[in-house]
Formats: C-alpha cells, sequence, structure tokens
C-alpha cells in the first residue's frame, strides 16, 4: 500500500503534527541546542562554521560556512554580507519558517512570502565616540508580504503565532542574557 504525505507549503503536515504530538508527550525530545563558531580571516572578514546541532539530546551532524564582511566604507573587503545584514536575515528566514509552518497547519497554501528588514544605527556608538550614543538598534522595522489562499484573519492569527513562537523574534524583541568567557591564549 503506498502511502501520501499531505504537503502544503513543502511542509509536510501530518510529519509536523506528529513531531507536536511528540514533543507534548516528551518535551525533551524538543529541546535544541545551537552552535557555531565563528574564526576572523582577516581585516574584518570572519568564517562561521556549522558542523552539528542536538535535538532531543541527539547530535546531528552539519557541514556549513558562512563568510561575514564588512563593506569597503567600513574598512572591510565587500566579500560578504555583514553581520547586521546576518542578523537580519537570520531573523527573517526564522519569522518566514514560522510563518510557512503555521500557514500549512493551518492548510493555507502561499503563493508569495517575503519580509523586508531595515534599521539604522548610529555609528558613535560602534567608535565610542559619544557615550550617550548606543551601538545597537533602537529599532528594527520589518514588513512582511503574504499571498495565498487563506482569509484576512487567518493570515492574522497566523502573524500573531509568528510573533509568539518564532525563536528568532523572540530573541530581537526580548531581552536575553549573553554568558560571556574570554580565554587569553
Amino acid at each position: 500500500m503506498q502511502t501520501t504525505t499531505k504537503k502544503i507549503n513543502g511542509i509536510d503536515t501530518e510529519a509536523l503534527e506528529q513531531f507536536s504530538d511528540t514533543v507534548a508527550r516528551e518535551p525533551k525530545e524538543g529541546i535544541t541546542k545551537f552552535q557555531v563558531t565563528t574564526a576572523w580571516q582577516g581585516g574584518t572578514k570572519s568564517e562561521t562554521r556549522v558542523d552539528g546541532w542536538e535535538l532531543g539530546g541527539k547530535r546531528l551532524a552539519k557541514d556549513f560556512s558562512i563568510s561575514i564582511d564588512e563593506p569597503h566604507e567600513l574598512l572591510g573587503g565587500n566579500s560578504a554580507p555583514n553581520p547586521q545584514e546576518v542578523l537580519m536575515a537570520a531573523v527573517n528566514a526564522c519569522m518566514l519558517a514560522t510563518y510557512v509552518a503555521n500557514c500549512s497547519a493551518e492548510g493555507i497554501k502561499l503563493e508569495h512570502l517575503e519580509i523586508a528588514t531595515q534599521g539604522e544605527l548610529d555609528l558613535r556608538g560602534f567608535l565610542a565616540l559619544d557615550k550617550n550614543v548606543k551601538p545597537g538598534y533602537d529599532q528594527i522595522n520589518y514588513r512582511v508580504r503574504i499571498k495565498g489562499d487563506g482569509t484576512e484573519e487567518q493570515f492574522q492569527r497566523v502573524h500573531e503565532a509568528v510573533k509568539a513562537t518564532s525563536p528568532n523574534y523572540w530573541n530581537m524583541a526580548k531581552e536575553i542574557r549573553l554568558n560571556p568567557e574570554l580565554v587569553v591564549e
């Protein structure tokens, strides 16, 4: 007997429901750990290695590199996106995945989904020229453009769910604790 999976927007909705049920029954199965290692490549260029992650206590292999550099005007080689662009890309990608999963769970077939994000920094903070100017953002603005066979009310419900459940939305909207450790070799 051949089984068919129900896919909406490229998401296996049955697998999503099964995984959700598993995590509801066994919360430890939903614990994830992510780690990256970033190494200086000279100038302002860096390379970040992703070699694995954990899900439910099991180590899973990955093999990716992410290059990051600053534009020429910020003394870089302009060979890759800068850290702010990668930060915004990570937030957008996390929210986008959450939109897709929620729309799929609602049975909404998407035609288009795009998130455009923008923020403004005052480099006097980064350059320590004015102690009253912080080195980070006061706000980040983003616009979601979404089209599919859902109603406006369904899309609004999904939008609220994304704001409530997207990990990177949470990480940007809430204060998280950073625990630094310096090792001088």
